[in-house]
């Protein structure tokens, strides 16, 4: 079990050094930061307005795994962006976190914040991160092909949805 936690200064240089590379930091933030990730960064990023950003804790241990958010929140058309998730210690992926972390997210929006749709977008090659999402009911709506460059190389982005039919 993970619990949602506030995220905050004190979360910083945690997250900067579960980051170890450009790569891995477009992997998980797209466009949002540039190499290397810095504290003046997530201040900006923190005080986004219609975002709620979150330290992902093991509720058993009370350790720290990861980071996750919902942005874009758009009460008018009630929906928002699930982004940024991250278990950032090798020794904690594979256990299931994962799932546990969109399905939070996921009650976040459609129970505490009465979201009527969710959506998310993750690289092509990330079919790890795209049967957990499936496992948790979203599904792919469309491919936007080689829409960010990293390094020499492009990369192409699935965006993924769930409606909230409740």
């Amino acid at each position: 079990m993970i619990r949602l936690e506030p995220f905050n200064r004190q979360d910083y240089l945690r997250l900067i050094n579960w980051v170890e590379s450009e790569e891995a930091l477009v992997q998980f933030s797209g466009p949002v930061f540039t190499w290397p990730l810095t504290h003046e960064q997530l201040d900006i990023y923190q005080h986004t307005p219609n975002r709620l950003v979150y330290r992902v804790v093991d509720a058993e241990t009370d350790e720290v795994i990861g980071h996750a958010e919902l942005n874009n929140i758009d009460t008018r058309n009630k929906c928002a962006r699930i982004c940024r998730i991250l278990i950032g210690d090798a020794r904690n992926r594979n256990r299931g976190f994962g799932k546990e972390i969109i399905r939070e997210l996921i009650h976040v929006g459609f129970g505490e914040l009465r979201l009527h749709r969710l959506d998310l977008g993750v690289y092509d090659f990330n079919q790890q991160a795209i049967k957990c999402y499936q496992d948790c009911g979203l599904e792919i709506e469309g491919l936007l092909r080689e829409n960010i460059k990293v390094g020499n190389q492009y990369w192409s982005t699935y965006n993924m949805s769930i409606l909230n039919k409740r």
